[in-house]
Formats: C-alpha cells, sequence, structure tokens
C-alpha cells in the first residue's frame, strides 16, 4: 500500500513522523529463518509458496465467512498448484480482505510483492516474487529494512525458549506457560538433562530454565487463559507437593488438583521472573481461532488480572492484546495499578477502528508510558509487515484526531510518536542491556550445551 494511501487523512507532521520512526516488536511466534529458507513438510509452515499468507489469522476468517474447512487446509498444503489454491480462495476473499486480518495481508502483499490488487491473474505473478523472496536474510530485510522493525519479540511455540540464530533481531521470552503446565513437567526435567521424584526437584529444574536463559529473554509469557480462567491463588509449596509427587509417580490428579498445582508453578515462575527483573506478559482476551471462544472466561480476565497484579506489586505484568474486546477495562486498569502495562499487540489487525479509540482513550486516560504499541503475533513473517502498516496508521489515526479534536497541540502528538512506537519498549524490557548480551549469546558458540526437549 502505497504511503499516499496510508497517509489519506491525516496530519501531515504526525504522518511523516511515525513513518519514519521504528518499532519495537513485543509479540511474535516466528519460527526460525532456517525453517523457511531449508523448508520441509511438517513443521509449524504448513507450505512453501505464496499461500503461506494465509494460513494464519485470515484462515479463521475465512472458515467464519464459510470456506469449507477442507478447502481451508488444502490452500495452504503443499500438494496444490496456484490454480488450485486460488480456485479455492476466490469466492471468499472478497468477504474478508476489509477485516484486520485481510488488510494485513494485502499490505503485504503490495510492500512485499509489488502487487495491488489480489486476483486470478496477479496471483501467479506473487507466486514467483514468493520464490524471490525467500533466501538467507529475507528476516532482516522484510523486518528492519521493510518494516521499520527494530527488533521482535518472540514467543516460541516450539521450544520454551529459542536459542535463536538472530538473537538481537528476534529477542525470545520463556514460556512460563511450559514451566507451569504440570503435563510439561518430564520434558522441562529432560531438557535440564535433571532427575525428577518431588516438587523441590522440580523447583530445581525451574531455576535451571531461569539461570540458563532468564539473563537473555527478555520476558517470561504465558497464554494459559486459552484453556482457563487467570485466578491463580497462591498455593503454598506444601499444598502443591503431594499432588506434583503423585503425578510423577503415574497417578491421577484431580481437575482441581491440576488447578492447585498448576496455581502454585505459576507463582513460583512468576517470582523468579521478578528476581530477575523480567516482565510477566499475559494473555487476555480474544481468542485465536474459531467457534471456540468461552466468552463468560474473556470476560473475567480484568477482575483476575487486578488481583494478580495486587498479589504481586513488585512484578510489571503486560496486559496483552488489550483485553479485546473488553479494552475499556484495561484502560481502567492501567490508570489505577502501578505494576500494569497494556499492550496493543494483535489488537490492530483483531480490530483497527476500535483500537484506535483505544488508544486515543488511553492516552487521555493512563500515563502514557505504559502503553505498548505493536506486536505482530504472527507464525510467519511475511504478514508482520503488512500488520506493521495497519499498526502505523493506526497510531497516526489516533494521534491526529487527538489534536483535531483538542486535546493536545500537534508539537505534543508529534513527540508522543518515539515514545509510543518503541521508547516505552526499550525501557520497560531494558532492551539496550539485553541487546549487548545477546550480541555473543552463549548458543551460538559450538561449547554450548544446548540440549532439545
Amino acid at each position: 500500500m502505497a504511503d499516499r494511501d496510508l497517509d489519506e487523512g491525516l496530519d501531515s507532521d504526525i504522518a511523516a513522523r511515525v513513518r519514519r520512526t521504528p518499532l519495537v516488536d513485543t509479540h511474535e511466534h516466528l519460527v526460525e529463518e532456517s525453517s523457511r529458507t531449508d523448508w520441509k513438510p511438517g513443521g509449524m509452515i504448513t507450505c512453501d509458496d505464496w499461500s503461506v499468507l494465509f494460513m494464519h489469522y485470515i484462515d479463521s476468517d475465512l472458515i467464519v465467512a464459510g470456506m469449507p474447512p477442507a478447502d481451508r487446509a488444502a490452500l495452504t498444503s503443499p500438494d496444490l498448484d496456484t490454480r488450485r489454491k486460488w480456485q479455492m480462495l476466490e469466492p471468499w476473499w472478497p468477504a474478508v480482505r476489509n477485516t484486520g486480518y485481510g488488510l494485513a495481508v494485502r499490505f503485504a502483499v503490495e510492500a512485499l510483492y509489488g502487487i495491488r490488487d489480489l486476483n486470478g491473474t496477479t496471483v501467479k505473478l506473487m507466486e514467483d516474487r514468493y520464490r524471490t523472496t525467500v533466501k538467507p536474510g529475507f528476516y532482516k530485510r522484510l523486518l528492519t529494512t521493510i518494516a521499520g522493525i527494530e527488533s521482535c519479540q518472540v514467543n516460541s511455540l516450539e521450544k520454551p525458549f529459542m536459542p535463536t540464530a538472530q538473537p538481537t533481531l528476534l529477542m525470545q521470552d520463556i514460556s512460563l506457560l511450559s514451566l507451569h503446565s504440570p503435563e510439561q513437567w518430564r520434558a522441562n526435567a529432560e531438557h535440564a538433562n535433571m532427575r525428577v521424584s518431588d516438587l523441590g526437584d522440580y523447583h530445581a529444574v525451574l531455576d535451571w530454565w531461569f539461570a540458563t536463559y532468564g539473563p537473555y529473554a527478555v520476558a517470561v509469557k504465558t497464554q494459559a487463559a486459552y484453556g482457563r480462567r487467570l485466578d491463580f491463588e497462591d498455593v503454598p509449596a506444601e499444598a502443591a507437593a503431594p499432588i506434583f509427587t503423585r503425578l510423577v509417580e503415574g497417578g491421577q490428579i484431580s481437575p482441581p488438583e491440576r488447578k492447585k498445582l498448576e496455581d502454585h508453578l505459576f507463582w513460583y515462575g512468576v517470582r523468579k521472573a521478578t528476581a530477575m527483573n523480567l516482565p510477566v506478559k499475559l494473555h487476555t482476551g480474544y481468542y485465536a481461532g474459531h467457534n471456540g471462544m468461552p466468552m463468560d472466561r474473556v470476560a473475567a480476565n480484568p477482575s483476575d488480572v487486578t488481583e494478580i497484579l495486587r498479589r504481586a506489586p513488585d512484578t510489571t505484568f503486560v496486559i496483552m492484546h488489550i483485553g479485546y474486546p473488553f479494552w475499556q477495562e484495561m484502560v481502567a486498569i492501567a490508570k489505577h495499578w502501578h505494576n500494569a502495562v497494556i499492550d496493543m499487540c494483535w489488537a490492530w489487525i483483531i480490530d483497527p477502528a476500535s483500537s484506535v479509540r483505544f488508544l486515543q482513550t488511553f492516552l487521555t486516560t493512563a500515563p502514557c508510558n505504559k502503553v505498548l504499541t505493536f506486536g505482530g503475533d504472527f507464525i510467519p513473517v511475511e504478514p508482520v509487515v503488512g500488520h506493521s502498516m495497519v499498526a502505523r496508521r493506526g497510531i497516526a489515526l489516533a494521534l491526529t484526531g487527538l489534536v483535531r479534536d483538542g486535546w493536545m497541540s500537534r508539537p505534543q502528538a508529534v513527540e508522543l510518536v518515539e515514545t509510543l512506537m518503541r521508547g516505552n519498549a526499550r525501557r520497560i524490557f531494558r532492551l539496550a542491556d539485553k541487546a549487548r548480551l545477546l550480541e555473543n549469546a552463549p548458543w551460538l558458540k559450538q561449547e554450548w550445551p544446548t540440549r532439545t526437549s
């Protein structure tokens, strides 16, 4: 999408500053670049052609619009040619091209391949240009050169911490979800090469994870809200220990016992993170996918989060995805609680218009140093480019509206751009300190004792 299109309706000074200011990307699920340049079937990226842009998020819009699930699966399979894939996509593309997910795809297609209108003719051109794009170094070219992203924070879906080959570009979270999920105890212990027979042993495993990877991580992150409420009770070790022992010995534990054990491990991990000055990222709000979101659980997120904030006043909690659709409650939380930061990651493409209103409301309600404004939240890298363009336009629209309506001056709005797009993230996650460590990441050296879980 050309700059003149993205700048339509914007204050020119604000638009110019937003356009030239780099973004810090606070949330991705990107796979390693090598898994793209040396693609093989069976991984998280299901195909190696242009349809990879339709495998994440937009695929849910397609199914909700009416696309048969079998066609959606075939669309991003490695088995069909471009002509057949387009035949499956064509009937449904008009219904989703203007959603936030659709905008991310459209903007990426134009920015990466020079194609303004995706149709039966241009999709063949897209196929050819895709193949010239995916080669060593393309992550940095797409993210830094094209999207203007200075660094990403990756929550790997493959390992609790990914020792990435590009550590200053793809900074990493530790997956707190993996560490506090009782079912993962064996894999986590094996990765640490430690034997576990009781809860004390497993505490030592968690200590190892934080000692080994904590200095190089930017945060810890849990998406537990996909499977439960965030009502984590501070369960003492003596109450959790017999449950864990039974689990290790192969016995059955009841759902209430599982919750008690998970609650204990969650708070153990939070305290380790706090001791290492690592923010704790919490998924809240909307669910990825389709036909499976219990709204009562999502609606409980704000009240559950406030109890977490109360229990851990020394911990910085990053509340992700603006709690959509309960974003007004999240503004209130940021205004009231000193240890709450609200992250707009994913929100721009869930609901672009509401995200503009969120940012305007936030900036006239809560301190401006408590909001993060971009995270692509994608597995494939290409749509991140389009999402960054949606976010830049949204940030500029929000600031333009505040100036137009008299809530701030133009110089104030222009000055805020740096804070919103990277300043807050640099400070909250101590990115300068992390970058200095990561320039000599030990796993880049042969002697690093890597293990696979």
